[in-house]
């Protein structure tokens, strides 16, 4: 199966523009031959914590929001982080995965919030998995792929490769991309997909770099640090 990570630059708080991109990087990976593409922490709103504590309306209601149809209609199987409803007062940072005929396939909520994250979200409480063209997948986001014990859990259960949406800086957040994905690859033997946001993120401005690395940790494919774009790999069953 071939993979892709993808990388863009967000608009703030606006989901049709940022569906939109998304959509055009989730066309260029099917073009590249890819069954799936994973997408960037936040990816329909940017890493936009202030407007999205401002703004309920930026939280989709549910892994059928219309807002992602033009998504879930790209003929590829997605990974999508977003800001999602939950049933109490602050919302879940969830990835949500579609097939390439656009069903839900699952959820997971970030588990491990960052310090600022804390006041803005909900945490989950449950691993992510999933099985596409008979391969095991994990998941998880930014944040939580500092703990080894998320990567190993995954591995224990069969998992082949492992999904990170996240955001990484330039600075400080370059150094720990560098070593972070790989070190999951080759401790647990796991394909590791990174899609990283490039350029202006909130606060920070992402340092693109979006990757895959084998599960020996040999990097297999990496963006530059300044295009939207989109990068594939072969996943061996």
């Amino acid at each position: 199966m071939k993979i892709a990570a993808a990388q863009l630059t967000c608009v703030p708080a606006d989901v049709t523009a940022n569906v939109a991109a998304a959509v055009g990087l989730a066309r260029a990976a099917r073009r590249q031959g890819a069954e799936l593409v994973v997408f960037p922490e936040l990816t329909l709103t940017g890493y936009e914590l202030d407007a999205l504590a401002a703004d309920p309306a930026l939280w989709l209601s549910d892994a059928d929001d219309p807002r992602l149809d033009p998504l879930r209609s790209a003929g590829i199987a997605t990974a999508v982080n977003v800001a999602l409803r939950t049933s109490g007062p602050l919302p879940a940072l969830a990835t949500l995965v579609h097939d390439a005929d656009g069903a839900h396939v699952t959820t997971y909520a970030k588990q491990h919030l960052y310090r600022h994250e804390r006041d803005a979200f909900t945490p989950g409480t449950a691993d992510g998995r999933f099985t596409l063209g008979g391969i095991r997948f994990s998941l998880g986001v930014c944040y939580d792929n500092h703990f080894p014990e998320l990567a190993a859990r995954a591995a224990a259960d069969g998992c082949r490769v492992h999904l990170a949406s996240s955001l990484y800086g330039t600075g400080d957040g370059i150094r720990e991309r560098a070593t972070v994905y790989p070190g999951i690859a080759g401790a647990h033997g796991l394909y590791v997909v990174l899609a990283n946001h490039v350029g202006p993120a909130g606060a920070w401005t992402g340092c693109g770099g979006s990757a895959v690395w084998a599960p020996d940790g040999t990097l297999v494919a990496e963006a530059d640090d300044r295009t939207p774009s989109v990068v594939t790999a072969t996943i061996e069953p």
